[in-house]
């Protein structure tokens, strides 16, 4: 009889460990990845858009090419690197649209952009191409003080690239 009951304990032991195990196991199965600049890029699963966060990156050379110090959104074969910058009566949007590996400029696509303003209003702005500095820029004349919600679409030869930004003014 002792046996058995050292049987079952030693069992009932082992079991209460492997289950404890699997449970520290889980609460530790965090899905954290190393970034080579300070944006941080999610999913939004409510539209499939990759999201880029408020903070800028630093200008870099990384894999990714040259930064431009903006928020970096990767989507399918196309990078998207979106700048804006503070003027006195309007915000400058910069757009970066580079594809594949070598991240070329992408020069023929219809980029336009809703922007969500701190009021919740939306508006939408396009872009155009600047061919001598290779980038699409459009300009955002609202000032008002809080965060911009800025989604990004562009249509290259009827494939979609869509990334979500965001800023403060």
């Amino acid at each position: 009889m002792k046996n058995y009951l050292m049987r079952y304990l030693n069992l009932g032991f082992l079991l209460l460990a492997s289950v404890g195990l699997v449970f520290l196991g889980a609460c530790n199965n965090s899905n954290q990845t190393a970034s080579t600049d300070n944006t941080s890029v999610t999913s939004n699963s409510g539209s499939g858009s990759p999201t880029a966060s408020a903070s800028p990156a630093a200008k870099t050379n990384n894999e990714h090419g040259a930064s431009k110090g903006g928020q970096v959104v990767e989507t399918g074969t196309y990078h998207l690197e979106f700048v804006p910058e503070k003027e006195a009566s309007a915000t400058h949007m910069d757009l970066y649209l580079l594809k594949g590996d070598n991240h070329e400029t992408v020069a023929n696509a219809k980029v336009t952009s809703q922007v969500q303003l701190p009021d919740g209003k939306q508006k939408t702005v396009p872009f155009t191409y600047d061919p001598n500095d290779k980038h699409y820029t459009a300009l955002l004349s609202e000032q008002a003080s809080g965060q911009y919600q800025v989604r990004i679409t562009a249509d290259i030869q009827g494939k979609k690239a869509t990334g979500r930004f965001n800023f403060n003014r």
